[in-house]
Parts: C-alpha cells; structure tokens; sequence
C-alpha cells in the first residue's frame, strides 16, 4: 500500500510512523526543516516513541516538501493538517484541509481521502457533495501531545466515518500497526463521526473545568483541595484519573475544539457548552489575582509548555495566566529552555536557571518541576498529584 500523510505535526507524523512500519509512507509539511529532521530520523517534536522508531531501522518512510511527491501515487492520503478555531468567524479555518483537497481532485481522485484534523460537524459532507468523485471519510483521532505514537501503537478506540470497503481497509491499516489486541471500532456516519471527536474532547475540558472549580472554591476557603478531590475520586463512577487541578485546559485541542462546539450550538438549547469555555477564563482570572494578592515586584513564569514532557506551548494556559499579570504593571520574566529568543511577548527570557530564581518574588508553575524544590516556597503552582 502507498499512503501519503500531509501534514507533519503529532497527529501526522504519529500515524505516518505507524503505518510506514508495513506500507511506503510519504509524508509531506511545508515546513523545510522539520522535514530535514525526518529525513535524518530525528523527531521534530517531543515524542519518545516516535524519537525510537524514527531510528530503529522498521520504517519505509520518507518526508517532502513537494506536495504532488506525496499524492501522486498514493492509494491513501491522510489529512492531517492544522485547522484552528477563528474567533471571528466563530468557525474552523479548514483551508489548509480544503487547499489539499482541491490539489488531490487535480492529480489524484482515485485515492482514498481519510481526514484526520479537527473539522466542524458536517464539514465531510460538504466535502462530498463539492468532490462528487473523491471518497472522503473522517476518521477522529484522540492522541495525547507527548504520546501520540504510543496512542497509536495502544488506542482506546477507532472511529471511521463511513462503512464503505475503503474505511473498513483503513481501519484494518491502523490495526496492522496497533501493538494492543482487542481495539473497539466503531463505523458511523461521518457527521456523527465528526460530533464524537468535539464532544470527546469537550467532555475532557468539563472535567478539567470542574475539578479546577473545586480548587478554587478549596484555595479560598482554605481547605485541603487534595483530600477533597481523592474523596471524591473514591466514587467508581468518577474515578481518580484526570483529576489535577491546573490553570485550565489548554494545547491544541481542547481550547479550539470547545469553541467550535459551542458555535455549532447556535440555536440549539444548551446551558453547558457556554459554561466550559467561561469556566477556563475565569479560572485564569482566578490564578492570576491569587498571584498579584502576593504583591509580587517580578513574577518569574516557569516554562511556558502546555504540560511536562511536552515541547509546545500553543494556548498553554499560563500565557494567559502570564497576560493578566502583566496587565496589572507587574514585571514579568520567563524561564523555558525550548525558547532561544531574547523576549517573549514583550516579557524578558532568562534561561540561566539561577539568575532566574534570584530574580523573582513569585514562581508561577503549571506543573510542578523537581528542580523547584529548593525554592518551593517561592513557588506557586495547583499541581496537587505532580503528574499531568
């Protein structure tokens, strides 16, 4: 099978390393140097898996900047390209979904379209009825940034929007790559297909949203989140994963996808959906006036990335945490060795670790880092489980 993957980001490099493990896998970026990166079977992103496999020899897999490269000869061609929420539109940008779209029904409409980038419910059938002799099918992911090959290798579930022969080869080409037996599959129709991926992940920012409330109404009332939240947990119904307070859900997904969610409610009764976006500013309000009741002269922000072993900070959620500090006139450095620029938003970068401690009055970490220990009583953080 000839599969190409457009798009090089975890989602894309993920399951082209996947698949290449028994297929050629093309896969093509617009970005020359992360390209370079795989070609020299070094990971552009932080991904242990995927770091190992790039190196271990398995794979038939090679990368290009050169679109037509990729598609020309492939069965397969898997969309894996960026699509963010546009707070004006109050949409998805699917254009770099639909640019390649336009060029595979150019060169190659025979092949099968899978996409695998967030896209608004009923965007595939729009997709149909503008490419009446393409099949395109939506096929939700749900990896983790950090452990998006090892979610491959191990997935939870597959969900392929269509039933046709092409999505039932499709799913079987994930199961050939997969390690763990026993993966549930699931064929819907692609809209529903559609609505399982925002959903999925606007119930994962309700739960981060809720347990993040608990924290605050704990912090201001001066009880012990900790013990609350492992009482709570003791409830087989509610579990004890995914429990740790923070200062909101942010990264690629959830932020973007929960907006879009939301608009996809226009008309449509809901009480909610509104209150899980609400909920992530107000918690930033939160952190950020529990930081300046501390009076602090500088306020030094430890690592910018959306959590550990991540090397991303796209709509982490101490930027915004970081913004409303600033706003009240208070001086702000930041501290992330993945960042070579002098500044950062305005802010000073200090990645000599030292000079950094000395001079801050308060450490503002998401998560909490082993190296903090000797000035933990500087620091402050909502990191009750030091886990993500």
């Amino acid at each position: 099978m000839k599969i190409a993957v457009i798009g090089a980001g975890y989602v894309g490099l993920s399951n082209a390393v996947l698949l290449s493990l028994s297929h050629e896998v093309v896969l093509h970026d617009i970005l020359e140097e992360k390209i370079n990166c795989i070609n020299k079977h070094v990971s552009p992103i932080a991904d242990p898996e995927i770091e190992q496999y790039l190196t271990s020899g398995l794979l038939n897999l090679r990368a290009t900047t050169v679109l037509d490269e990729a598609i020309k000869r492939a069965n397969y061609i898997i969309i894996a390209t960026p699509t963010n929420y546009d707070p004006q539109l109050n949409y998805f940008d699917t254009s770099s979904v639909d640019v390649v779209m336009d060029y595979i029904s150019q060169y190659n409409e025979k092949a099968i379209i899978i996409i695998k980038s967030t896209v608004p419910v009923g965007y595939t059938v729009l997709k149909r009825k503008q490419h009446p002799r393409m099949e395109i099918i939506f096929s939700p992911e749900f990896l983790r940034e950090g452990k998006a090959l090892y979610d491959n290798l191990y997935p939870s579930r597959i969900i392929v929007g269509s039933d046709s022969k092409a999505a039932i080869v499709y799913a079987n080409l994930q199961l050939e790559g997969a390690k763990k037996k026993e993966v549930p599959v699931l064929y819907t129709e692609s809209t529903e297909a559609e609505a399982i991926k925002l959903f999925s992940n606007t119930y994962l920012a309700l739960r981060v949203a809720f347990f993040n409330e608990l924290d605050t109404y704990a912090e201001i009332r001066d009880l012990n989140t900790k013990q609350i939240i492992e009482g709570v947990g003791l409830d087989p119904r509610i579990g004890s994963h995914y429990n740790n307070p923070s200062f909101g859900y942010g990264g690629y997904c959830l932020p973007k996808d929960t907006k879009q969610l939301l608009a996809n409610y226009k008309d449509i009764p809901q009480n909610i959906m509104t209150a899980i976006v609400d909920a992530n500013r107000t918690r930033k309000d939160h952190i950020a006036d529990m930081i300046i009741s501390r009076e602090p002269k500088v306020v030094g922000i430890y690592r910018l990335v959306m959590k550990s072993n991540s090397d991303n900070f796209r709509q982490s959620s101490i930027q915004g945490v970081m913004k409303r500090i600033k706003a009240k006139g208070i001086e702000v450095i930041v501290y992330e060795p993945v960042l070579h620029e002098e500044f950062f938003f305005g802010s000073k970068v200090v990645n000599d670790f030292d000079e950094f401690i000395l001079k801050t009055d308060v450490i503002v970490s998401n998560r909490f880092f082993s190296e903090l220990e000797p000035v933990r009583n500087k620091v402050y953080t909502r990191d009750l489980f030091n886990r993500d």
